[in-house]
Protein backbone atom coordinates (compact mmCIF):
# COMPACT_ATOMS: atom_id res chain seq x y z
CA UNK A 1 0.00 0.00 0.00
CA UNK A 2 1.30 3.43 -0.97
CA UNK A 3 2.15 5.90 1.77
CA UNK A 4 -0.01 9.03 1.93
CA UNK A 5 0.18 12.44 3.58
CA UNK A 6 -2.55 14.90 4.54
CA UNK A 7 -2.46 17.99 2.32
CA UNK A 8 -3.83 20.98 4.29
CA UNK A 9 -4.44 22.91 1.06
CA UNK A 10 -6.51 20.24 -0.71
CA UNK A 11 -7.83 19.01 2.66
CA UNK A 12 -7.35 15.35 1.78
CA UNK A 13 -4.76 12.58 1.85
CA UNK A 14 -2.54 12.33 -1.23
CA UNK A 15 0.15 9.89 -2.36
CA UNK A 16 3.49 10.73 -0.78
CA UNK A 17 5.80 10.94 -3.79
CA UNK A 18 9.21 12.63 -3.51
CA UNK A 19 7.78 15.69 -5.31
CA UNK A 20 4.76 15.75 -3.00
CA UNK A 21 7.02 15.64 0.03
CA UNK A 22 8.83 18.75 -1.27
CA UNK A 23 5.48 20.47 -1.91
CA UNK A 24 4.25 19.68 1.60
CA UNK A 25 7.49 21.02 3.12
CA UNK A 26 7.04 24.22 1.09
CA UNK A 27 3.39 24.60 2.11
CA UNK A 28 4.31 24.14 5.79
CA UNK A 29 7.17 26.64 5.57
CA UNK A 30 5.15 29.26 3.68
CA UNK A 31 2.23 29.03 6.11
CA UNK A 32 4.06 28.76 9.44
CA UNK A 33 7.23 30.79 8.86
CA UNK A 34 6.02 33.38 6.34
CA UNK A 35 2.32 33.76 7.13
CA UNK A 36 0.90 32.58 3.80
CA UNK A 37 -2.79 31.69 4.38
CA UNK A 38 -3.57 28.06 3.49
CA UNK A 39 -6.96 29.14 2.14
CA UNK A 40 -5.17 31.34 -0.42
CA UNK A 41 -3.11 28.45 -1.83
CA UNK A 42 -4.04 25.96 -4.53
CA UNK A 43 -2.27 22.72 -5.50
CA UNK A 44 -2.23 21.39 -9.07
CA UNK A 45 -3.72 24.67 -10.29
CA UNK A 46 -5.03 24.23 -13.87
CA UNK A 47 -4.00 26.68 -16.58
CA UNK A 48 -3.44 26.69 -20.32
CA UNK A 49 -0.88 28.36 -22.56
CA UNK A 50 -1.47 28.27 -26.32
CA UNK A 51 -4.18 25.63 -25.77
CA UNK A 52 -1.72 23.38 -23.91
CA UNK A 53 -2.92 22.46 -20.42
CA UNK A 54 -0.59 22.67 -17.46
CA UNK A 55 -0.92 22.34 -13.70
CA UNK A 56 0.98 24.61 -11.37
CA UNK A 57 2.31 22.67 -8.37
CA UNK A 58 1.37 25.44 -5.97
CA UNK A 59 -0.22 28.83 -6.65
CA UNK A 60 -0.56 31.50 -3.97
CA UNK A 61 -3.22 34.18 -4.30
CA UNK A 62 -3.63 37.69 -2.91
CA UNK A 63 -6.63 38.54 -0.75
CA UNK A 64 -8.68 39.30 -3.90
CA UNK A 65 -7.88 35.79 -5.22
CA UNK A 66 -5.57 37.07 -7.94
CA UNK A 67 -2.60 34.73 -8.57
CA UNK A 68 0.51 36.14 -6.92
CA UNK A 69 3.12 33.36 -6.87
CA UNK A 70 3.65 30.11 -8.77
CA UNK A 71 5.81 27.42 -7.18
CA UNK A 72 7.24 24.45 -9.08
CA UNK A 73 8.29 21.58 -6.83
CA UNK A 74 10.73 18.94 -8.02
CA UNK A 75 11.94 15.73 -6.44
CA UNK A 76 15.08 16.14 -4.29
CA UNK A 77 17.14 14.28 -6.92
CA UNK A 78 16.22 16.78 -9.68
CA UNK A 79 18.82 19.50 -10.11
CA UNK A 80 17.34 22.97 -10.52
CA UNK A 81 18.55 24.13 -13.91
CA UNK A 82 17.52 26.67 -16.51
CA UNK A 83 14.94 24.35 -18.14
CA UNK A 84 13.05 24.12 -14.83
CA UNK A 85 12.91 27.89 -14.56
CA UNK A 86 11.81 28.12 -18.23
CA UNK A 87 8.95 25.74 -17.39
CA UNK A 88 7.60 28.06 -14.71
CA UNK A 89 8.10 31.08 -16.98
CA UNK A 90 5.78 29.37 -19.51
CA UNK A 91 3.17 28.94 -16.79
CA UNK A 92 3.43 32.63 -16.10
CA UNK A 93 2.17 33.45 -19.61
CA UNK A 94 -1.20 32.22 -18.29
CA UNK A 95 -1.14 33.59 -14.73
CA UNK A 96 1.02 36.73 -14.94
CA UNK A 97 2.15 36.53 -11.32
CA UNK A 98 4.77 38.71 -9.63
CA UNK A 99 6.76 35.84 -8.10
CA UNK A 100 8.15 32.53 -9.38
CA UNK A 101 9.54 29.93 -6.99
CA UNK A 102 11.33 26.69 -7.89
CA UNK A 103 12.46 24.19 -5.28
CA UNK A 104 13.68 20.63 -4.89
CA UNK A 105 13.66 20.85 -1.10
CA UNK A 106 17.35 21.62 -0.69
CA UNK A 107 17.67 24.35 -3.33
CA UNK A 108 15.07 27.11 -3.63
CA UNK A 109 15.08 29.96 -6.11
CA UNK A 110 12.62 32.83 -5.99
CA UNK A 111 12.35 35.51 -8.64
CA UNK A 112 10.32 38.70 -8.72
CA UNK A 113 8.94 39.66 -12.12
CA UNK A 114 9.49 43.30 -13.01
CA UNK A 115 8.04 44.11 -16.44
CA UNK A 116 9.83 41.95 -19.00
CA UNK A 117 12.68 41.04 -16.67
CA UNK A 118 13.11 39.33 -13.33
CA UNK A 119 15.45 39.49 -10.38
CA UNK A 120 16.29 36.75 -7.91
CA UNK A 121 15.55 37.30 -4.23
CA UNK A 122 17.75 35.94 -1.46
CA UNK A 123 14.85 35.31 0.94
CA UNK A 124 11.19 34.41 0.73
CA UNK A 125 9.20 37.49 1.76
CA UNK A 126 6.49 37.34 4.42
CA UNK A 127 3.01 37.18 2.88
CA UNK A 128 2.22 40.76 3.98
CA UNK A 129 5.33 41.95 2.07
CA UNK A 130 4.39 39.87 -0.95
CA UNK A 131 0.98 41.49 -1.34
CA UNK A 132 2.24 45.10 -1.17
Amino acid sequence: MRETVFDPVRKKRVALTPEEEVRQQLIAELSTKYGYPLQLMSCEYPMSVNRVRYRGDLVVFDRNTNPLLIAECKSPDVKIERNIFEQILRYNFALKVKYLLVTNGSETFLARIEGDSYSFLTEIPHYNELIK
